[in-house]
């Protein structure tokens, strides 16, 4: 039987969520930026460790809070499934530290919102559009310790636009995932490739 994982990709508008997505799964990437408005669902396949496993997806739109129970998540359509994900890629724009606030803030309320589990959900901020690092609001290094040391998430930058990072930051977060839900803390990683349909990219 083939293991489901579900990744929401959560960040303020304009931050390269569908781009890292689309990025990840066709090698496709849009200089038009086109505004996410309604949730969209993904479903490539990956094979982790010789093992298959199907990804949910979920491309969020900007939402001005998460979840803070099941009956307000069904309420908006936009927040369908995000309560219940296996993991979190939170995004923000290195050249826009409003929406490093904005990934501050969702951080905080799924750390308080999520329903009791035996272990903490997988958290992974990214950091996008490296490839105008020049323009960034504050250093690396400080938002690396900042993410890991405080925050105790996963920290990846990477470019949507040049396919930097991309295929490392889902490794990365599959990595987390599948290790705390077999309890293994050492698990070897090899991400063969992203299957959608008859495509394969090879990693």
């Amino acid at each position: 039987m083939v293991e489901t994982l579900s990744i929401a990709v959560i960040g303020a508008p304009g931050v390269g969520k569908t781009s890292i997505i689309r990025q990840f799964i066709y090698n496709d990437f849009s200089e038009v930026y086109t505004p996410t408005r309604t949730r969209y669902v993904y479903r490539p396949s990956v094979i982790l460790n010789g093992n298959m496993y199907e990804l949910k997806i979920l491309d969020v739109p900007p939402i001005s809070s998460f979840p803070s129970s099941s009956s307000q998540e069904w309420l908006d359509l936009r927040c369908r499934g995000v309560r219940n994900a296996n993991a979190y890629i939170l995004m923000y724009d290195i050249c826009c530290v409003e929406s490093f606030e904005y990934v501050k803030m969702i951080r905080q309320q799924i750390v308080e919102h999520r329903e009791s589990s035996n272990s903490e959900v997988p958290i992974l901020v990214v950091g996008n559009k490296r490839d105008l690092q020049r323009q960034r609001f504050m250093p690396r290094r400080a938002v690396s310790v900042l993410v890991k040391k405080t925050w105790k998430c996963g920290y990846v930058e990477c470019s949507a636009k040049f396919n930097w990072h991309v295929v490392l930051l889902f490794k990365e977060l599959l990595g987390i995932a599948v290790a705390r839900g077999t309890r293994q803390n050492h698990t070897s990683i090899r991400l063969q490739g992203a299957l959608q349909r008859n495509r394969c990219v090879i990693m």
